[in-house]
């Protein structure tokens, strides 16, 4: 019977709870993964997927913030500013958002204001799941894929007395099946017995 061991895969992504969320998407972009274990000084506290990432970022504040009433003056009031051949047509937008920070070409180039490097600002300690869930790696393959059926994940960790051995994802499974590796073979006779009779 096929085991974790036999699919697992050894060398396993893992990041640090205090990755930003920005070079965890780069990562896991970069890697073609969807998920990683949270590692910290060798111990698994967590995992963190592409969703996790997603839900977090789509939570953050937007841009522009609320601006002072105060500020806000009425269009007539600037008609001689917008009809001045030195100023770029776009000034228009960017003057109604006196708060906006920087300009917006500045922006776009260092991404520095605390409103467009919301990701840099928060890690993935903030999104990943504490609750791991793990097996061991001689569990049957058709065991642990039942398990992630149940639970609706895509991912397992493989643990080994305490420590990280591998990982093993839905993908991982599908291959085996693809590979009618799941599959157990009943012989009547011995395999290589050939078409002899007594």
């Amino acid at each position: 019977m096929l085991k974790l061991r036999d699919i697992m895969t050894t060398e396993v992504l893992t990041v640090s709870p205090e990755l930003s969320l920005r070079d965890a998407m780069e990562l896991f972009a970069q890697r073609h993964v969807s998920g990683a274990p949270v590692v910290a000084n060798g111990e698994v506290l967590g995992v963190v997927t592409s969703t996790d990432l997603l839900q977090l970022a789509s939570a953050l504040p937007g841009v522009p913030t609320a601006r002072d009433e105060e500020t806000v003056e009425e269009p007539g009031d600037q008609s001689e500013e917008w009809e001045s051949e030195d100023e770029p047509q776009g000034t228009f937008f960017t003057d109604m958002w006196s708060d906006a920070g920087a300009e917006t070409g500045d922006r776009i180039e260092t991404s520095g204001s605390p409103e467009w490097n919301a990701l840099e600002e928060h890690t993935v300690a903030e999104a990943m799941t504490a609750d791991v869930v793990s097996l061991t790696p001689d569990t049957p393959v058709i065991a642990a894929a039942d398990l992630m059926r149940t639970k609706g994940i895509h991912r397992v960790l493989v643990m080994d007395r305490g420590l990280l051995a591998g990982i093993v994802s839905s993908m991982d499974i599908t291959k085996a099946a693809a590979d009618h590796r799941l599959t157990a073979r009943t012989y009547v006779f011995a395999p290589d017995a050939g078409s002899e009779t007594r």
